[in-house]
């Protein structure tokens, strides 16, 4: 059955039906609901009351959403007090695999309206509608980390924000080559989208984009209020194929030549694309400081300029948190760097993945099975979550008492030579 159809879930909707709240999936098709929808995930996340233009926008990029809210009937309004979308996006596992996964955005409950167990039944709702669906995992980006955890959810990817004194360093790396251009977002849309879907494929725990998601790391969407200011440039190889793009903004300072650089996202298909666009952001005249987010624990940027110390972490967060649905299916997707075999108990409280399980690698790939045989490994679902994409968090989690049993095997077993890495929110 088609994702945007399925029936609204029943247990949840019966949960919050005992509170006298109502529990549906919205009509995208009509303007007048959907724009209250959209007006109240708007206020979840404290932005601006969206204007018609951000309205109209809105309707036509996120239609193709899975779109529920929570009404309160006896309130006079047209804004739901609780919101959630979805959709299936491609996520990236390791070995180039995709594999399908519940993308989960726009969590908001209204702070009228606060614990009367809206959230529980929203969270709970979206995973048993993808776990009746058959999708093997479910994912979402958060602003709070300590909320999702207890619906099965593990942090999977980790994001680092860097900050550099271009004052202070000078380029290090090789010489660039390709060619660098401006270009306006509008007009390069289609390209970046390309370059976007290489960038995504190319790195376990990225996810394909929707053009929404896409449009906005080219360039700002409709009610952005530092439009003026983005600057787009693109990077195409030696051979005249598209690559790579930066989009930023310019932010001004007493002193003229000590503006700052702000990424809004830079998408490097290729390590020549990443260099040459590093470069240019490093070399730009009048400015004293770069900075940027959202990108991999393992950017190179430290061996890409002169002194170390002018490129500073400065955060390491969480970033994708994964939830297993469907452990045989999730763990038979990706790929393994090492065969070996080892037994997983898997608790979960939701009861949607909960079982012990035999994964037997060989080549690389792997078989996963049903056994009664005693467990090498006993951990929660969402620990499996945090390990899935191939973070070396095994011997953390076991540290914390939350893995249990052979968590060096596991380890073994699960972690990836290259960390996994998602380098957009949704």
């Amino acid at each position: 059955m088609d994702f945007l159809t399925q029936p609204i879930d029943p247990t949840s909707e019966c949960d919050l039906a005992a509170g006298s709240l109502r529990l549906t999936l919205v009509d995208t098709t009509d303007a007048a609901a959907f724009d209250g929808w959209i007006r109240a995930d708007f206020r979840g996340f404290h932005s601006e009351r969206p204007k018609e233009e951000v309205l109209e926008e809105a309707r036509g990029y996120l239609g193709g959403r899975r779109t529920t809210g929570v009404y309160d009937d006896a309130i006079p309004a047209h804004e739901p007090v609780g919101t959630v979308n979805s959709w299936v996006a491609p996520l990236t596992v390791p070995g180039g695999e995709r594999v399908d996964a519940w993308a989960i955005s726009s969590v908001t409950v209204a702070p009228t309206h606060r614990r009367r167990g809206i959230a529980r039944a929203l969270l709970g709702g979206e995973l048993r509608t993808a776990h009746e669906l058959g999708i093997p995992l479910a994912i979402l980006t958060v602003s709070e980390s300590v909320i999702y955890g207890r619906w099965g959810f593990g942090p999977a990817t980790y994001a680092t924000a860097w900050s550099v004194d271009t004052k202070r360093v000078r380029w290090a790396g090789s010489e660039t080559t390709g060619r660098l251009s401006f270009a306006e977002p509008e007009e390069y849309r289609e390209t970046g989208e390309r370059v976007l879907e290489n960038v995504m494929a190319g790195r376990a725990g990225e996810i394909g984009l929707e053009p929404y998601l896409a449009h906005r790391l080219i360039g700002p969407l409709k009610g952005n209020s530092e439009a003026d200011k983005y600057r787009l440039v693109r990077y195409d190889s030696v051979d005249g194929e598209p690559e790579g793009f930066v989009s930023y903004t310019v932010k001004g300072d007493d002193d003229f030549t000590r503006h700052t650089v702000e990424v809004n996202y830079l998408a490097a298909a290729t390590d020549e694309a990443l260099a040459a666009l590093w470069r240019f952001l490093l070399e730009l005249d009048l400015v004293a400081s770069v900075k940027i987010w959202t990108r991999g624990v393992d950017e190179p940027l430290p061996a890409l300029v002169s002194d170390i110390r002018g490129a500073t972490v400065t955060a390491v967060e969480d970033h994708l948190w994964v939830r297993i649905l469907d452990v045989r299916a999730a763990l038979e997707a990706r790929t393994y760097e090492r065969d070996g075999s080892l037994v997983l108990e898997v608790a979960d409280d939701l009861g949607l993945a909960a079982g012990r399980f035999r994964l037997t690698v060989t080549d690389g790939r792997a078989s996963v099975v049903a056994t009664d045989d005693p467990a090498d490994v006993t951990l929660p679902v969402n620990a499996l979550g945090s390990v899935y994409l191939g973070h070396d968090v095994a011997r953390g989690l076991a540290v914390a008492g939350r893995i249990h049993g052979d968590a060096a095997a596991l380890d073994r077993l699960f972690r990836t030579q290259v960390p996994p890495r998602l380098s957009t929110w949704f």
